[in-house]
């Protein structure tokens, strides 16, 4: 039988789901397959892959064609501490700016242009870069890894700082947390990613049954023993563990009521910005 094609994001944010996945539970009747989150989309979107935890925007998109699996998510009550805009000016001061994005996910560059455009009234000029950090622009936004190595290796202070850059005059933005900000305006959690299955799965359906009972157990084991994974988590080259654990409390995997809300208030902001249909 042909395995069930699992799309992988190799982000921090899902290593305790994927680390358990593989190492505690039988995988051999799965195929997990990697991808940033923009491609783990287009592959989703395009059959590549049955199921994956892809973007809440590519949902969004054609709700009607995907079925979201319940009980879990990607998202945050407030800081998500791996979706940052640097910047040196506050978002409210943006008006004309030229900011430099990821290609490598859709739904942190539409919630940034609902936070400048919708909660402060600006419009600024969206860039797509490989490397925004040095694309020149006035502010940049990162995310995932790359958003955690820069924080922790560039200087980078959080949006209360008061102590000045460790090394003027070299380039010092500050930090703006975008979970942080949409908690700020919404009092909602932020839904980053849901886990999403595409239709037509057809003599795969036992194993989708068996991965979906699969990802509820590793779940719930994961969060059991987020200190011993930390041990094994690739942030480790630049992160203590301490910091890791940190990183991962302000997480949330659930998918609740009050996660639905937000969802649907994104979806809202999305259509009144012809984001999606």
């Amino acid at each position: 039988m042909e395995k069930l094609r699992v799309g992988k994001i190799p982000y921090a944010n899902l290593f305790p789901i994927f680390y358990t996945l593989e190492t505690a539970f039988d995988c051999s009747s799965y195929e997990f397959v990697e991808g940033v989150p923009s491609r783990v989309n287009r592959m989703l979107r395009e059959g590549a892959v049955d199921i994956s935890p892809s973007s809440s925007i590519e949902y969004l998109r054609d709700a009607a064609f995907y079925r979201i699996v319940e009980g879990h998510s990607i998202s945050s009550r407030g800081p998500v501490g791996s979706v940052f805009l640097f910047s040196e000016r506050p978002p409210g001061e943006l008006a004309g700016a030229t900011i430099a994005v990821t290609a490598q996910s859709e739904t942190s560059v539409a919630l940034l242009r609902i936070i400048l455009e919708r909660f402060h009234e600006v419009r600024s000029t969206f860039i797509v870069s490989e490397a925004p950090e040095d694309a020149g622009a006035a502010a940049f936004l990162l995310i995932g890894d790359d958003a955690l190595k820069y924080a922790k290796g560039q200087g980078a202070r959080g949006r209360e700082a008061e102590h000045p850059c460790p090394l003027p005059p070299a380039p010092c933005p500050v930090a703006y947390d975008l979970g942080e900000l949409w908690y700020r305006h919404t009092g909602l959690p932020f839904v980053f990613a849901l886990w999403i299955v595409r239709p037509g799965i057809g003599e795969k359906a036992p194993a989708l049954d068996a991965f979906l009972k699969d990802l509820d157990a590793a779940k719930e084991r994961a969060l059991r023993a987020l200190p011993e994974i930390a041990r094994h988590s690739p942030l480790r080259a630049f992160m203590s563990e301490g910091e890791i654990l940190d990183y991962w409390s302000k997480l949330d995997y659930e998918l609740t009521a009050e996660h639905r809300k937000g969802l649907a208030l994104f979806e809202r902001y999305l259509k009144e910005l012809s984001l999606v249909p």
